[in-house]
């Protein structure tokens, strides 16, 4: 901001000197001190507040952009269970037409093969005992 070296701080403090004098120079410093203190203080409040509306404003975007992949991923799912809930019906149909299909093949068949038991796991092909 100010670039004020030690040679400018002794001009000013000479000057100062000789124009209010030695009974009032202290009081003048007190109350500048007074004025000085009060500005820093201004600043760091103002420089404070700029800083948390910077952080609320950063935490928004962040939320922002927390919905939007939160939106994102719930459209990817609904269309993912879409397509698997369709991907399902259409093997349920598939499944369904062939369970016709093996009922029409069941119901054409003369009646001594249908009351024919299957064979069980112990028993062979022929229907004997497996050894």
């Amino acid at each position: 901001m100010f670039d004020v070296g030690f040679g400018e701080l002794l001009l000013i403090a000479v000057v100062a000197l000789v124009v209010l004098g030695p009974e009032r120079l202290p009081k003048a410093a007190r109350f500048a001190g007074l004025w000085v203190r009060r500005a820093r203080a201004q600043w760091y409040s103002v420089r404070a507040e700029l800083e948390r509306e910077l952080e609320a404003e950063e935490l928004k975007r962040g939320m922002a952009q927390t919905r939007t992949a939160f939106e994102q991923a719930q459209a990817r799912l609904r269309d993912d269970f879409g397509q698997a809930r369709d991907a399902l019906r259409d093997e349920a149909e598939t499944a369904t037409r062939q369970l016709d299909e093996v009922r029409r093949e069941a119901a054409d068949l003369p009646p001594e093969h249908v009351d024919a038991p299957a064979p069980s796991a112990e028993e062979g092909n022929d229907g004997s005992p497996r050894p």
